[in-house]
């Protein structure tokens, strides 16, 4: 289950539901069987330059090589910045969680 975070300044005038929803159709495009992107936006009103830095964390697989990896990135920075509206510097990593994680649901 991949993981997105989107963390941005607070003068940035973004749907970050939008922008997570997105990127969760990139990942299932690229990979069908990835399933649902767990995803968090956090805004902040302490910052130096209007920016936003987005991290995307998915399981590493043999599919996911250096090919998959480029085309994912590339997919996701084009998607994601048609929904950002105004200027800002932009960050986006792509970040492969090791086997040794563990995730799933808790229902006490």
């Amino acid at each position: 289950m991949p993981h997105a975070e989107v963390k941005y300044s607070s003068d940035l005038d973004i749907d970050t539901q939008a922008i997570l929803t997105k990127i969760e159709a990139v990942i299932l495009e690229h990979d069908d069987g990835a399933g649902d992107c767990k995803g968090r936006g956090y805004p902040t009103s302490e910052y130096q330059y209007t920016h936003i830095d987005i991290s995307v964390s998915v399981l590493s697989k043999p599919h996911r090589d250096a090919a998959f990896s480029n085309a994912l990135l590339a997919d996701l920075e084009h998607s994601i910045k048609a929904l950002i509206p105004m200027a800002c510097e932009f960050s986006l990593g792509l970040h492969y969680i090791t086997p040794f994680y563990i995730t799933g649901s808790h229902r006490p």
